[in-house]
């Protein structure tokens, strides 16, 4: 059952739904994706710092921007890699929440503006994610204090990248403490029983991500090949533990918890956080939703706990 909170916003999303993303250019996409990201967010929590900044990767640059908290705990520092379908989204478009998360943990959020389909199709995005997390761990002390514990942090499209990252850099000893996955997308096959359930209507249409994985994966074919479907991994052994937030009116739901249980398998730590009445993005909605701050709290305190070596038990 939909929130009370959001049951408004829901209903107006269904009786003006979004036009198929191929009736648009990416370029209009991006533009409007921008334009109603920027029209939610309300006023943002204030930071002690907000600095844009450049890392030089191996053949290109990418934009990123740090945010530290008032009260910095300097327990741990955050790379985020922001959501948007693998084709639409920007540091501007995210930072409501970088900041809010910010915030709320104590912890300084390092956001990556990685490239985008369909002009940098797969695996450019990914290779992005995980060369910037071994920048990041290698000049960590540019960013916050050297020996700090990374975490890695993605929603949606960027919860994939992240969750690859930290599988393909596992025994690299970059210092990831954890990952955090919010309501990410796991593949490009999108069968669960809530994929059925909440298919359109709930802010995420699976028709338009079906679209959009076929922009991001380009020529390449092959959807079972695990640095496009984490939940076909064969082997996540000594990846880091993971929290993982789940909405239960979500099309991508299931396909998080199942792979909650596939990391569990493996001997990962895990901690699943769900948002009874939630959609997918609902923690860009931290103005309007008052339980994404009550989620974005119980977040804030299982990252204490991980960042300090506690079993989240």
């Amino acid at each position: 059952m939909i929130d009370p909170s959001i049951e408004t916003m829901v209903d107006e999303s269904r009786a003006t739904p979004e036009a198929h993303p191929s009736t648009q250019t990416f370029e209009e996409r991006r533009n409007d994706y921008r334009a109603k990201a920027l029209s939610i967010l309300g006023r943002m929590e204030s930071v002690a710092e907000r600095r844009d900044l450049v890392i030089t990767l191996p053949g290109r640059d990418l934009a990123a921007r740090l945010y530290v908290p008032h009260g910095d705990e300097r327990r741990g520092l955050v790379m985020y890699l922001h959501g948007g379908s693998f084709v639409v989204g920007d540091l501007d478009t995210h930072e409501g929440l970088c900041r809010r998360l910010a915030a709320h943990t104590k912890m300084r959020f390092l956001a990556i503006d990685y490239r985008l389909a369909p002009e940098h199709p797969f695996p450019a995005a990914l290779n992005d994610a995980c060369d910037a997390l071994r920048y990041v761990a290698a000049h960590r002390g540019d960013f916050a204090d050297a020996g700090v514990g990374l975490i890695v942090l993605g929603d949606s499209a960027g919860a994939n990248l992240a969750t690859v990252a930290c599988a393909e850099t596992r025994d690299e000893d970059l210092g990831v403490v954890a990952q955090v996955l919010i309501y990410p997308t796991l593949g490009p096959e999108l069968v669960t029983d809530s994929a059925h359930a909440f298919a359109s209507g709930y802010l995420l249409d699976l028709e338009h991500l079906r679209y959009d994985y076929g922009q991001y994966l380009g020529q390449f074919s092959n959807h079972t090949d695990p640095r496009v479907t984490p939940l076909l991994s064969t082997d996540l052994a000594g990846v880091a533990p993971a929290i993982i937030v789940v909405a239960e009116c979500d099309p991508l739901r299931d396909e998080a918890v199942a792979y909650a249980g596939l990391l569990e398998n493996f001997g990962v730590e895990v901690h699943l956080l769900e948002a009874e009445g939630m959609v997918h993005g609902f923690l860009r909605l931290g103005n309007v939703v008052p339980q994404a701050l009550a989620i974005i709290d119980d977040l804030a305190s299982h990252l204490h706990r991980l960042v300090e070596g506690e079993p989240l038990g």
